[in-house]
């Protein structure tokens, strides 16, 4: 299927040139330090994981639970530890690839219920499948559009909720404003504040590519006492971790999105920025 990938990664990069202006401009702001030979090695190798991850996804469907275990590592004792102590936890992350494979191994490896939210696709077929795939191993799949009214059904008993929590805010003075990669960003604040008002544990996730096709998820317990934190340190510190796991892996992290959708401006989001000290 690989060969699959590697035609369909020529037409999507030469051809078609999908979202390429996208994927520069947010390059040349995280790495204006780099040349351009070095960016555009960086924007090559993320086109390439980019389709690898859709023909990954398509395999999913089908893989055997022995095939997908030998092909993901998982230190899940940092997660299963905290069972015994009756503490739900969140786990955070960003847009590393493959997230798929993400959802599928901390389902796979958990000993908690694990809470899975997504947006519904526009077409049906294709919701179906991806339904498919990411409930193989017990995932418990909310709808976005209805966690508010079906997430409390799952508060009774200790559960674990994944959030990749890199999205642009859809209002930019209802966020946490803080650098990533030296820009003023807006991050969205719901992970955060879902943490203190259930006082989940908080492990943040990095996931990488060993080589094609197997992959490494990295946890680390950031607090137990979420409470206990300053407002904004959970989100600055997911950014700041963020930021350090793609500085180490630049083409594993999806570029294809406006990373900076927003310009700060310091008369309107001054007041929602972060302390520096975190």
């Amino acid at each position: 299927m690989y060969w699959l990938s590697d035609g369909i990664y020529l037409l999507l990069y030469y051809g078609v040139g999908y979202r390429r202006e996208i994927v520069k401009k947010n390059l040349l702001i995280a790495f204006p330090e780099k040349t351009e030979a070095e960016r555009k090695r960086i924007e090559k190798e993320f086109y390439k994981n980019f389709v690898d991850t859709f023909i990954e996804t398509i395999k999913l469907v089908s893989i055997s639970r022995k095939e997908f275990d030998r092909r993901l590592q998982i230190n899940a004792e940092v997660l299963n530890d905290l069972l015994p102590t009756g503490q739900s936890v969140q786990i955070h992350s960003g847009h590393f690839f493959n997230w798929e494979f993400m959802n599928l191994g901390v389902a796979a490896n958990s000993d908690y219920p694990f809470l899975g939210i997504f947006t519904a696709l526009t077409n049906k077929t294709l919701n179906r499948l991806m339904l498919k795939v990411r409930g193989q191993y017990g995932t418990i799949l909310i709808p976005s559009s209805d966690f508010r009214t079906r997430f409390h059904q799952y508060t009774n008993k200790p559960y674990l909720l994944g959030l990749v929590a890199d999205q642009n805010p859809v209002d930019p003075t209802n966020a946490y404003w803080v650098k990533f990669f030296g820009r003023m960003t807006p991050f969205v604040k719901g992970p955060e504040k879902g943490a203190k008002n259930m006082n989940t544990a908080v492990i943040m996730a990095d996931m990488y590519k060993l080589k094609r096709g197997f992959y490494r998820i990295d946890l680390t317990l950031l607090t137990i006492q979420p409470k206990e934190t300053p407002d904004g340190y959970i989100t600055k510190t997911l950014v700041n971790f963020i930021e350090e796991s793609v500085k180490k892996r630049p083409h594993n992290y999806l570029w294809s999105h406006r990373r900076w959708k927003f310009d700060y401006d310091e008369n309107k989001f001054r007041q929602y920025v972060i302390d520096e000290k975190y």
